[in-house]
């Protein structure tokens, strides 16, 4: 980690804590920050982090906090791992999320998640929001910790329980952007996910991004029959239909023909998430690559909508 003076937030976000747990470990443990700047809050110093990692580490494990935050004010030199070992615990026992090689953001989330502590995961995802935007967000944070939960949960048949609780977190932080949206005129982009098909995260990621860049639609959500996404279709005349498959049982390339074969045939048909194979697709359908390509993609109807009307 570079030397720089970090703030609290940015402090609880590497270690996947409310910036209230930093509060309350300053204020009884005595674990706060040390550089001072006259004039300016303090900030926590490489060694103030290294200490709090030793903190968050034990009471994670099961220590408790007055007994962590001792060893945690002795430095790293105790070994932490050692000590755990001799007193039972074990050190990680394979209770973590991999996140690849997300940054530290994503590792503190995932440790958050590990904790079921929503209201870290929470403040995680605003930050982020606010600073990169959905698209980054989505990318660089949220896509890494919710593979690396399936992997768990394909290795162990564990963390259900943290996948439901990340995943409400990520859609309640996607609904807040796309209602702080301010595009106005008729939906565009009718937004829906294949029949049957369950996983609806990655399409309220492109909600959120489309409704961050001022582009209007319609969400259909989880589970939608063919005969329900075609009446939809002929009675909205979207310009664009974006249909989310995230497994092979649910990419039926029939859906797709049917919406071809509409009598208000869309601008753009779009089959988005790995579930659908480019081999298979009828000609005349798109399959982005990723949300980046899903957006630029709505973007280019809208625009092109624009210089037919005139708009």
């Amino acid at each position: 980690m570079a030397d720089e003076a970090l703030s609290a937030g940015a402090v609880a976000r590497r270690l996947g804590v409310a910036v209230t747990t930093l509060r309350t470990w300053h204020q009884r443990y005595g674990l706060g920050p040390s550089h001072h700047v006259p004039g300016h809050h303090r900030r926590y110093t490489p060694a103030d982090l290294a200490r709090l990692e030793i903190m968050r580490k034990l009471t994670t494990e099961g220590i408790a906090p007055a007994e962590a935050a001792r060893w945690a004010k002795q430095g790293p030199a105790i070994s932490p791992g050692a000590e755990l070992r001799m007193r039972g615990v074990r050190d990680g026992g394979g209770q973590t999320i991999p996140v690849g090689r997300a940054g530290p953001v994503a590792r503190g989330m995932a440790r958050a998640a590990m904790r079921l502590d929503s209201v870290a995961i929470n403040e995680t995802i605003a930050h982020s929001l606010a600073r990169d935007g959905v698209i980054a967000t989505w990318d660089g944070l949220l896509r890494p910790v919710l593979v690396g939960i399936g992997e768990r949960h394909a290795a162990t048949a564990g963390l259900i329980e943290v996948e439901h609780l990340v995943s409400r977190c990520v859609s309640e932080a996607f609904a807040t952007v796309t209602r702080a949206g301010t595009a106005t005129g008729p939906p565009r982009i009718l937004l829906s996910c294949a029949d049957e098909e369950q996983h609806t995260l990655p399409l309220e990621a492109l909600a959120a991004a489309l409704a961050e860049a001022g582009v209007t639609y319609r969400m259909l959500g989880a589970r939608v029959p063919v005969a329900a996404l075609i009446e939809a279709v002929n009675r909205t005349g979207p310009a664009a239909v974006v249909i989310w498959s995230h497994t092979r049982a649910t990419a039926e390339p029939g859906q797709l023909s049917a919406l071809l074969g509409v009598p208000r045939r869309p601008l753009l048909v779009l089959a988005a998430g790995p579930g659908w194979r480019a081999d298979t697709l009828p000609a005349g359908v798109v399959r982005p690559v990723d949300l980046t390509e899903a957006v630029s993609l709505a973007l280019a109807v809208r625009d092109s909508l624009d210089q037919a009307t005139g708009d």
